[in-house]
């Protein structure tokens, strides 16, 4: 019988993500949604970073106008002088990386509420 650790592994392996969530939360105690987020963005797994051959396709194929880039930028606090296409690039992905595991909340949510505690643990209360 699997324990507790391992189905969560288990589950976060097979979440459909640009991020390897399951990496992110080896050797981490989580239990719900917020503890998964937590050990990724303290991990800085939410940090992509595209680099100059592949920055302004990524521009073009998700910000062409590149308004959505730019209003990330601007609300982290750079200036038009430090930007060039590998910074937006960045920042994009990033902030689609976040927004595509905020997509899975729910499903994570439900595999929590849903998981039964490890006999061991049970016994240790």
């Amino acid at each position: 019988m699997k324990t507790r650790s391992e189905k969560i592994q288990e589950f976060l392996k097979g979440l459909h993500s640009e991020i390897d969530i399951a990496y992110f939360c080896e050797n981490q105690e989580v239990n719900s949604y917020d503890d998964v987020y937590t050990a990724i963005e303290e991990s800085n797994g939410f940090d992509i970073e595209i680099i100059y051959s592949r920055a302004m396709e990524y521009l073009m194929n998700n910000d062409n106008s590149l308004r959505e880039s730019l209003s990330i930028a601007s609300e982290m606090g750079f200036e038009l002088k430090n930007l060039n296409s590998e910074t937006l690039a960045s920042l994009l992905a990033s902030q689609n990386a976040r927004e595509e595991f905020s997509a899975l909340e729910n499903e994570i949510t439900e595999f929590f509420n849903e998981l039964e505690p490890d006999e061991e643990e049970e016994t240790e209360d």
